[in-house]
C-alpha cells in the first residue's frame, strides 16, 4: 500500500500516530510530498525526526520541498538504484529514501515520477532573521531538461511534485499580505512544461 502526506516540516507525530494506528509494514511505502524537515539544520538535530521514522516499519520515500536542503548537501548520502530508479539514502536510516528530481520508479507495477523543489515565499524574511534557506530550492534548468526529455509524452501513473503547475495553485488561500507579483514561480512554469510534454497521467499528487 502506498500512503501520500506532505509538509511535515519536521514534526514526526502525525506518522508516527498513523503507523501505530494502521500498523503499515516493510511492503507498504508512505509518501512525502515535500518539507519533510530531514534536512532542514544540517546538524544533530535532523537526526531527532530519522530516527524517529528509522523505528518504523514501511518505506518513508521523500520528495525534496524548498525549507530543506538538497540530500547531497545535507549529509553523508548515498546513490542506490530503488524500485527502477535513483534515490539518496544514508546507511544509519536505510527506509528513509529521497527522490532523485525526474527519476522513474516502479511502485506496485504503477509507473512514478517525482520532482521536487519550490521557491519559498517566506525567503526575504529567513535571510532578515537569519534562518536557514536554501539557494537551489528550485530545480536547475538542466534539472528541468533533463525531466522533459524522460517524460517525452510519456504515460504516467502518478506524478509526483511538491508545488504544481501555474493553472492548479490554490490562490485563495495565498498570503494576503504578500506581494505576488515578487514571487518567483519558476518552479510552477516548470510543471507547466512537464504538463505539456507528458503523455498522460493517472493521478498527480503534490
Amino acid at each position: 500500500m502506498i500512503y501520500y502526506t506532505g509538509d511535515i516540516h519536521g514534526s514526526t507525530l502525525e506518522i508516527v500516530t498513523f503507523c501505530m494506528r494502521f500498523k503499515p509494514t516493510k511492503n507498504d511505502t508512505i509518501v512525502i510530498l515535500g518539507d519533510v524537515g530531514a534536512n532542514y539544520f544540517g546538524d544533530f538535530r535532523d537526526n531527532k525526526l530519522k530516527e524517529a521514522f528509522s523505528k518504523l516499519e514501511p518505506t518513508i520515500f521523500c520528495i525534496h520541498g524548498n525549507h530543506e536542503a538538497r540530500p547531497w548537501e545535507a549529509g553523508d548520502y548515498d546513490e542506490v538504484l530503488w524500485n527502477g530508479g535513483i534515490v539518496y539514502v544514508e546507511e544509519e536510516y536505510p527506509n528513509i529514501l529521497f527522490a532523485k528530481d525526474g527519476e522513474i520508479y516502479d511502485f506496485d507495477g504503477k509507473k512514478v515520477i517525482a520532482i521536487g523543489g519550490a521557491y519559498s515565499v517566506d525567503k526575504c524574511y529567513r535571510q532578515l532573521m537569519h534562518w536557514t534557506w536554501y539557494p537551489n530550492e528550485i530545480v536547475s534548468s538542466s534539472e528541468h531538461a533533463a525531466a522533459l526529455d524522460i517524460i517525452d509524452h510519456r504515460h504516467f501513473n502518478y506524478v509526483l511534485t511538491h508545488t504544481c503547475p501555474t493553472d492548479w495553485q490554490p490562490v485563495d488561500l495565498f498570503m494576503r499580505n504578500l506581494d505576488q507579483s515578487k514571487v518567483d514561480t519558476t518552479m510552477e512554469e516548470y510543471l507547466d512544461d512537464v504538463l505539456r510534454y507528458i503523455g498522460g497521467y493517472d493521478y498527480w499528487y503534490f
